[in-house]
């Protein structure tokens, strides 16, 4: 029997395809180092489990499509902490920031539009953008300048009478980047002259360093029509787990039309959201240390990789994550080698290969993503696996 060309033309996710490997590789007792996947270790908020501990309505019954009043309410609140008002019918929740990409997707594109994106970019962009029936048009941005954007003109020869958006997240993943304020005003005009939406992906805002400002693209009033932002509480408080998210736009329209996709799927789950809603609760102090531990990895992550012949990297200024060129002529077979026949006394690395963050073919390919969601200990030991592995396997 035959099977959908859309489920074939999906790629399978650079993250996880390895997966099986890693398997392996444990089963013959290797400890493995996941630098693959932006899992935090940080410890999620107690406030998220007691509340619902603490829940017991007898039946669990189906709630409201658009959410729980209070998790919406938290949304608002926590947006007012970035300068950004919205009512309770601007807010919707999701299954994770992942169904907020798509279902923003699929409001805003027809079958066969096209989108902007940055590249290299979060993998499951093209998994969303295959499912809604949407062209993704790449947006190259290299290592080599610390993936900066183009200038206006630039972009603006991508755009066609298909193109309905421009899509990015910042921080960015995968590579940290952080958009500064000509960039964001760049892709603010772009939208504006051709009557683009921008679909905001900003999960990672709490994590920006070097005293860096963070501007939400929702913070900017000429624009507020036309900017869709989609959030998840996965990477800030830890509770990647939870798969609670949302989409915030000024945008009525939008949030019409993205409800009719909330009804299909009846509910996002009720525990989790009465979990969710009490994060608004948690202590100023709790992000505070979140932050500086990141900081403090993603510091041990580059300085060992600067120490490493032939690897080019820029120190990233956002998220968890960095994308390094490496020495190799596939990343992803070094990756590979490196599960089923490499180990420094018995401990190994999963990296994700990065070829499958870019649209462009070809791109990437000598490249990785490393996510620093482990404790400092574990990543000077993964680094010096990396750095040794490199060594043998140019050899």
């Amino acid at each position: 029997m035959l099977i959908s060309k859309r489920i074939e033309a999906m790629q399978e996710s650079p993250i996880r395809k390895l997966v099986p490997l890693s398997v392996a590789a444990k089963k013959k007792g290797k400890k493995v180092y996941h630098l693959n996947i932006g899992q935090p270790d940080i410890k999620t908020p107690d406030e998220f489990f007691q509340a619902i501990k603490e829940f017991n309505p007898g039946v669990l019954a189906y709630v409201f499509s658009e959410g729980i009043p209070e998790l919406i309410d938290s949304f608002i609140e926590y947006y007012k902490g970035y300068g950004m008002s919205f009512e309770k019918d601007d807010i919707l929740v999701t299954n994770g920031g992942s169904e907020a990409i798509l279902f923003s997707l699929i409001a805003t594109c027809d079958s066969g539009d096209e989108v902007l994106i940055p590249e290299p970019f979060y993998t499951n962009y093209n998994g969303f953008s295959s499912t809604a029936g949407v062209k993704v048009v790449p947006i190259t941005t290299t290592a080599e300048n610390g993936f900066d954007l183009p200038e206006l003109e630039v972009m603006e020869a991508l755009i066609t009478d298909r193109t309905k958006a421009i899509l990015l997240s910042n921080p960015g993943n995968p590579t940290g980047k952080v958009y500064t304020m000509d960039e964001i005003n760049r892709v603010k005009d772009l939208a504006l002259k051709h009557d683009l939406y921008i679909i905001a992906d900003e999960v990672y805002r709490e994590f920006v360093y070097d005293g860096l400002e963070f501007v939400s693209f929702g913070q900017l009033k000429e624009i507020e029509d036309r900017v869709i932002i989609t959030d998840s509480i996965s990477k800030r408080y830890s509770a990647c787990g939870a798969r609670i998210g949302c989409v915030a736009t000024k945008n009525k329209t939008i949030t019409k039309e993205i409800m009719k996709l909330c009804q299909s799927r009846l509910c996002v789950a009720t525990l989790e959201q009465v979990g969710a809603a009490k994060l608004v609760e948690v202590s100023k102090d709790y992000m505070k240390a979140a932050f500086e531990e990141y900081d403090k990895r993603r510091k041990t992550v580059f300085n060992a990789l600067q120490e490493m012949d032939g690897v080019l990297c820029k120190m990233p200024k956002g998220a968890f994550y960095i994308t390094a060129k490496l020495p190799v002529d596939d990343a992803e077979t070094f990756a590979r080698w490196l599960l089923t026949d490499f180990d420094v006394d018995g401990e190994t690395v999963m990296v994700a290969p990065a070829e499958g963050f870019y649209a462009t073919k070809g791109m990437g390919r000598d490249e990785v993503r490393i996510s620093y969601v482990l404790k400092e200990e574990d990543l000077i030991m993964a680094m010096n696996v990396i750095k040794e592995g490199l060594k043998a396997y140019n050899k």
